[in-house]
């Protein structure tokens, strides 16, 4: 039973653009929260033309809003900025049209880690694997999530440390808005970047450098995966090294070498996974297969990482984000 206190705890923010039928079981599960605070839900729709408006605007909620802007208007940080402004919760609870709260506590146990300590500005929660996605994109997001459960709690205590070691400071100010809380007094001094790409990332670590902390929540668990094609894995792996150099100064993958050796680590790890697993023979479909969809990653954050070497038309043939790469030329990031 949700209680009604006279001042909002929480507003859940889930912008959408023609999620499909996923959504509706996302809008349910979120309306299905149970907690001992009083929340509200915004859809922040951007021009969806598959019955997504037509369907928040069906459902008998007061706690319920849409918000239209259009499709031109949409960005990443410029949106999720829309959206915290538009509501008044303490906390703006962040997830995509496509993640689903796996519990009918995933909204309080997120408002419980941020209500734990004052200068947590951001908590970010737990990613699982949609059933029926592929055993190793079930077996990745449990391997990346867990590097995070033996420090939950994260800030920049050692500055010399966080200055020389680019591997600390990606640990520190990795965040995910597919599904986190961002504070609003924090919010309020250092909103997202009006950028169309790792608008969590760049905030976390504005954060980080202002000295506020962030969280992990293992509990607070949404399903998000996706099953990439070859190709698209190419283009994602691309599109994100590329953004990683840009804003951050990173080169995921500097030469051929380092290539070759993340790519034959990337298989090893896999191959080992699926046999010690005894699921070798049961999924031998991935197996052929992985090691085709390891070199795509590995060659795209190459390719990122050389990006600003690449003619414009091989980066527009290679890219999927055209926002990024239209912003690349606009000089925006």
């Amino acid at each position: 039973m949700i209680l009604h206190n006279s001042k909002l705890k929480a507003s859940v923010i889930i912008p959408t653009k023609n999620p499909g039928a996923i959504f509706r079981s996302v809008l349910s599960r979120v309306l299905e929260q149970q907690a001992e605070f009083s929340f509200d839900v915004l859809v922040i729709d951007s021009g969806s033309t598959d019955g997504t408006k037509e369907y928040v605007r069906s459902v008998a909620d007061s706690r319920l809003r849409l918000m239209e802007i259009p499709s031109a208007e949409f960005g990443h940080g410029k949106t999720r900025n829309l959206g915290i402004a538009s509501t008044q919760g303490e906390y703006a609870v962040l997830i995509t049209h496509d993640a689903t709260p796996i519990s009918d506590h995933w909204l309080a146990t997120m408002v419980h880690a941020a209500d734990h300590d004052s200068q947590i500005a951001g908590v970010f929660g737990r990613h699982v694997a949609y059933p029926g996605a592929s055993v190793l994109t079930t077996h990745e997001l449990e391997l990346h999530f867990s590097g995070f459960l033996s420090q939950p709690v994260a800030h920049n205590d050692d500055p010399g440390r966080y200055a020389a070691d680019a591997g600390y400071r990606q640990f520190l100010h990795f965040f995910s808005d597919n599904n986190a809380l961002v504070r609003r007094s924090a919010w309020e001094n250092i909103p997202y970047p009006d950028v169309d790409f790792a608008e969590d990332q760049i905030w976390a670590k504005h954060i980080i450098e202002a000295g506020w902390k962030k969280a992990y929540s293992h509990e607070a668990a949404v399903f998000h995966s996706h099953d990439y094609g070859l190709f698209e894995r190419l283009q994602r792996s691309f599109d994100e090294s590329y953004a990683f150099l840009r804003l951050f100064g990173y080169e995921l993958c500097p030469s051929v070498k380092s290539l070759v050796k993340g790519w034959l680590a990337l298989c090893r790890r896999d191959f080992h996974f699926l046999y010690s697993t005894g699921k070798g023979r049961k999924y031998l479909g991935e197996i052929l297969r992985m090691p085709i969809d390891n070199f795509m990653r590995v060659a795209g954050q190459y390719l990122g990482g050389h990006g600003n070497d690449i003619p414009e038309r091989v980066k527009h043939f290679i890219s999927r984000d055209r926002r990024l790469l239209a912003g690349l030329v606009a000089g925006k990031l």
